[in-house]
């Protein structure tokens, strides 16, 4: 009788898949993501795909990845490194070296780790493992190609089309290494497949031949059993950072009560919100796909002024093109909300990767005295929530705002229980109705307290009137070059931006109330550095932890939370453009710097080893 397999209970664990460009590894991954929150598991998820449309098979330049971090309690990241590695081939194995924990179990494909593959992968020698000092890890050594194309027999597929399903043998030998049922995945390949039900079906062939495999051999390692958390009561989806971005525009019209407009032209990895929102008729929103970035911010102008919820959506090339627009909304006073889902830089830099580098883009990017709003996005779920308070300010407070998520959230996964609209707050447009002066109305006529344009949509009866790029003159709204009125009107849009601190959270603080060092970040980085925060408690450290969404302008407490610690420290994936910029508007503040630019997600072991340092210093 075969020896019972042991059976090891984690709170957490690292799962990352990988291969070449063509392998399925992002659909490998994404199914499995979805299993394990259906199981009640939390999840954050980190999909690494090179930024060619296919790479010379098995080299190190097309290796794709998709990592996964499960467990029982919070997750706040996609995890350092992996304790279970599936390496399609010996590329995925080289690359993915420095991502293992050292009893790490790796998956291999046997019948891809002959000597042309090794050799394309640059190895010199015909034992990877040993070549990589990988001594210590678990192999579970399958010939998983052909074990695809005997299973496949009786489907008549070609070769290639049977060996396109080998990622689903490889999941299935994941399930059964984490003990998950196969019946969601099944349901999962028949929705994705509903069209070829043959290629559904020998998918689900794969899967199972996959699973069985690993129960059958009883393969020399653990198989792992993460327990399910007990969630709050409500429905639940796995949630991508753009595509609740989308649901977060969707619902801020709904608040509104007006139409959803997007003009945008493709970019990665922006992209898929103009997606998600182009399947999203049923609710009245209008998509437009431009010819080029300047087309898509001007149709988006031209929609704001005919009184909808206008949005456009690009990265930081596509910002760079959009600039002089943004000023047209600017000194027009339009609401008009700017998505930068950021990437590596500069010009096309490395378009798949993930960075923090257009702050300063954002804030000052733009020729002349141009404020907006700037709100960044922290995780996957709260694209939602930002991107429906970018819609809030813009409308009620007639201006652009520019929401900056990044390509690390925007591709990243959560678990997301989809929110109860009633409990988000109304949001009012400043209609041209709420004017009650004495004065005749004119186009820049303002609300006395915010400072906010009165809004006249085209076609109201009486309000007819033309904005431009041109200064306006504040009383009469013609055109002036008087140098006085111009100053009054560069203050004017400056106060209105500044005034919007009054009507925005004030900057929360979680950590030791007596801690010794205050970590501060903003945008994507909000998991990274919570996570590190609790690891430096757990070895006690009194640590603290501020995290900013509202950058310009910021909370009104800034200046009083920055103060109250001896050593600061501001993290960013940048070379510190927010401790530059909270330098520049707070007096005296003098913080230490974390900067790391490399298009990767932040390192938690790294952050706690510089972090400490920092405090012992």
């Amino acid at each position: 009788m075969a020896e019972q397999t042991k059976v090891t209970t984690l709170e957490k664990v690292v799962v990352r898949f990988s291969g070449d460009s063509g392998d399925g590894m992002q659909l490998t991954g994404t199914i499995f993501s979805n299993l394990s929150a259906i199981f009640g598991n939390e999840i954050s998820t980190f999909p690494d795909y090179p930024a060619e449309v296919r790479a010379p098979q098995g080299t190190l330049s097309g290796v794709s990845g998709f990592q996964v971090h499960l467990g029982s309690r919070k997750i706040f990241t996609p995890g350092d490194k992996a304790d279970v590695l599936v390496a399609m081939n010996p590329a995925a194995l080289k690359v993915n070296v420095k991502h293992l924990k050292p009893n790490a179990i790796v998956i291999i494909d046997t019948d891809s780790f002959q000597k042309n593959d090794l050799d394309k992968a640059l190895f010199t020698t015909d034992d990877p493992f040993a070549e990589l000092g990988l001594n210590s890890v678990q192999v579970i050594a399958a010939p998983i190609s052909t074990m695809v194309k005997e299973g496949l027999v009786e489907f008549g597929l070609d070769n290639k089309s049977a060996l396109r399903c080998k990622n689903m043998f490889a999941l299935g030998l994941v399930c059964w290494l984490f003990e998950r049922p196969l019946d969601e995945a099944m349901h999962m390949l028949q929705n994705k497949f509903a069209k070829k039900p043959d290629i559904a079906k020998a998918n689900i062939k794969v899967l199972t031949d996959g699973y069985n495999y690993g129960h059958n051999i009883h393969a020399s390692v653990s198989t792992y059993r993460i327990e399910g958390k007990k969630a709050t009561p409500g429905f639940y989806t796995d949630v991508n950072g753009n595509k609740a971005t989308s649901y977060g525009l969707i619902a801020a019209a709904e608040k509104a009560g007006l139409q959803l407009f997007l003009g945008s032209y493709p970019i990665t990895p922006a992209t898929d919100i103009l997606h998600e929102l182009s399947k999203r008729k049923d609710l009245g929103v209008i998509t437009v796909q431009a010819e080029d970035e300047i087309a898509g911010i001007c149709t988006s102008i031209g929609a704001s002024f005919a009184g909808c919820l206008a949005a456009t959506s690009t990265s930081g090339p596509g910002l760079a093109l959009k600039s002089e627009a943004i000023g047209l909304a600017v000194i027009a006073e339009l609401p008009l909300v700017i998505i930068d889902v950021q990437r590596g830089g500069p010009s096309t830099g490395m378009p798949t990767k993930s960075e923090q580098t257009d702050l300063m883009q954002a804030l000052y990017g733009r020729n002349g005295e141009s404020p907006l709003v700037v709100i960044a996005a922290s995780t996957p779920c709260d694209c939602f929530d930002a991107a429906f308070w970018a819609s809030k300010l813009a409308v009620e407070h007639m201006t652009p705002v520019i929401l900056l998520t990044d390509a690390f959230i925007a591709n990243g996964s959560s678990a997301w229980k989809l929110p109860d609209l009633d409990k988000y707050p109304e949001i009012k447009p400043n209609y041209v109705s709420n004017y009650n002066d004495e004065k005749v109305w004119k186009a820049y006529r303002r609300d006395k307290d915010s400072f906010v344009r009165y809004w006249a949509v085209p076609g109201t009866e009486g309000f007819a009137h033309r904005l431009g790029g041109l200064e306006k003159d504040y009383e009469t709204s013609a055109i002036s070059t008087d140098p006085a009125n111009h100053q009054k009107m560069v203050s004017t849009r400056q106060a209105k931006i500044d005034k919007i601190a009054d009507y925005i959270p004030e900057l929360d603080v979680v950590g030791d109330k007596d801690a010794e060092l205050l970590i501060v970040g903003w945008g994507g980085t909000y998991g990274h550095l919570y996570e590190t925060m609790e690891t430096m408690q757990e070895n006690g450290k009194k640590v603290a932890f501020a995290h900013f969404k509202f950058i310009s302008p910021l909370p009104k407490n800034t200046a009083e939370v920055l103060s109250k610690y001896k050593k600061v420290v501001v993290a960013e994936q940048n070379n510190g453009q927010f401790a530059n910029y909270l330098r520049s508007k707070i007096s005296g503040f003098n913080p230490y710097k974390f900067n790391r630019v490399k298009g990767q997600p932040f390192v938690v072991s790294r952050l706690v080893e510089e972090f400490t340092k920092i405090m012992e210093a």
